[in-house]
């Protein structure tokens, strides 16, 4: 485990684009990532899950009737399947035929765009610590040339040790929706560089603690000026929001 120190440099915009676009676009489809990137995001979060031959793809259900045509757990498919699924038209009929990406066509973009991405490790349940393991080597083989490599995040802290075991090397972060017993040690002990909470529960002492143990604070999914005002006050340093047409990134 690192020493805690002062926090180190940080490569990453403060305002993230939560799932490419927010609610703009089809979230976690390549057509999300180049809306936000249109409003001048230069980082998006994605999620990613295995299919059922482990081709890492991006969705953040582990079912696939809310945002897709198709029925079923997703990760029971192999990717054939879930490359032939609509991913867009729940959202609108201008996004009709929107497919899921994988992760590798969304690597592609975001290297020829220069965008920077969070990839929420997103595991069907029983699979955390493979889906962490595959996730995480696949990053490392795309962002391979990269200057700065994705952020790799996840709410199941076996998903985070599979991705420490399998690339130590890329950065991590630890998500949570509410504290539970250990998580600040969790973080410690896999040398998390980033906690990414709920906006609410940051306040002075919790900034002060993640930060005098050298990790960075991130927030989502920030939507109210008043939150994000509030977040910028205590010092955090990263704001994920879906409101890309409200918030300049700069």
């Amino acid at each position: 485990m690192s020493a805690p120190g002062p926090v180190s440099p940080w490569p990453y915009p403060r305002w993230i684009a939560h799932r490419g676009a927010g609610k703009l676009a089809p979230e976690n489809t390549l057509a999300a990532f180049r809306l936000g990137a249109c409003h001048g995001y230069r980082m998006a979060e994605c999620d990613v899950k295995l299919s059922a031959d482990e081709v890492p793809f991006l969705l953040h259900d582990a079912t696939l009737e809310r945002t897709t045509n198709g029925h079923g757990i997703a990760g029971d498919l192999p990717w054939s399947a879930l490359a032939a699924l609509d991913a867009g038209a729940w959202h609108s009929p201008a996004y009709a035929g929107e497919a899921l990406p994988t992760l590798e066509a969304l690597a592609r973009w975001c290297l020829d765009e220069d965008v920077l991405l969070n990839i929420e490790i997103k595991p069907t349940p029983g699979l955390e610590r493979h889906t962490g393991e595959v996730v995480a080597r696949e990053a490392r083989r795309l962002w391979r040339d990269a200057a700065v490599p994705p952020l790799l995040t996840s709410f199941q802290p076996q998903a985070l040790a599979g991705a420490r075991e399998a690339a130590p090397e890329l950065p991590r972060g630890l998500l949570l929706d509410a504290p539970w017993e250990g998580w600040f040690e969790f973080a410690r002990e896999l040398d998390c560089v980033a906690v990414v909470c709920k906006h609410l529960l940051w306040d002075a002492a919790l900034v002060a603690q993640v930060h005098a143990a050298g990790m960075r604070c991130l927030s989502y999914t920030v939507n109210e000026a008043q939150d994000a005002q509030r977040l910028l006050a205590l010092g955090t340093d990263g704001i994920i929001t879906d409101r890309v047409d409200v918030f300049a990134p700069a």
